[in-house]
């Protein structure tokens, strides 16, 4: 009888199977916690693509954070939970472009670089890098023209539009040194020249240029600016 007594209580988790109650409940908890957490997420997507929206269009300083409030459907206090005040959402938006996810990614872990890393000639490795700065010109033109204009003012996005410009710089130059490894760089280039050039044509104003105002298409812009380095950089 004290056995019986001191079981513990079941109960069904409806699928057939009967549980203790404790399991049920750390299973209620985990389900609940993880749907919070996707919640959160959700949120915090809407409340990006809202600040991108209205970046575009307005401009960074046109923007306030009750406009991005309301196109996002959520009250001004869940914008600064979710996303931060607008420097910090200006950097969640900006390493988005840069990463095609919602999630900041190292620029070494990106599918492109690992690609170009793997590849076995300078050609190869060139049209890699090409057609990834015309999808990533796609993300980051608008967002990089916010940026330019919120530099100007906010010393905060002035430090972040610095980091990404050297950021460019150091990973052009390990695509310098990724391309000589292969001995098909012209030797009268040196690393740097050759990391100089590429990080000129692959910024965010080039591809405005040509693609947002000269109306090329995405495809054409990176088939071109893989032959313009083809020529320029090899021997």
């Amino acid at each position: 009888m004290t056995d019986l007594l001191n079981q513990p209580e079941l109960i069904s988790d409806g699928f057939g199977r009967v549980l203790p109650v404790a399991d049920d409940v750390k299973r209620r908890r985990r389900y609940t916690s993880a749907l919070r957490a996707e919640q959160a997420a959700a949120t915090r997507r809407t409340v990006l693509q809202a600040a991108r929206e209205l970046f575009s269009e307005q401009g960074y300083s046109g923007t306030g954070i009750a406009a991005i409030a309301a196109r996002a459907g959520v009250a001004v206090d869940t914008v600064y939970a979710a996303a931060g005040r607008k420097p910090a959402l200006m950097k969640q938006l900006v390493e988005a472009s840069l990463s095609g996810t919602d999630e900041v990614v190292p620029a070494e872990e990106r599918d492109y670089v690992r690609r170009i890393r793997a590849a076995a000639s300078a050609p190869e490795k060139i049209t890699i890098c090409a057609t990834a700065v015309a999808t990533i010109g796609a993300r980051m033109a608008p967002i990089h023209r916010a940026l330019a204009e919120a530099a100007l003012s906010d010393p905060d996005c002035a430090a972040l539009r610095t980091e990404i410009r050297q950021r460019r710089a150091a990973n052009m130059r390990l695509f310098a040194a990724d391309l000589r490894a292969t001995g098909e760089l012209r030797p009268d280039l040196s690393d740097e020249e050759v990391a100089d050039i590429v990080w000129s044509m692959s910024a965010a104003e080039f591809w405005a240029l040509l693609v947002g105002e000269r109306e090329w298409s995405p495809e054409r812009f990176g088939a071109w600016l893989a032959d313009a380095w083809t020529r320029l950089l090899l021997a």
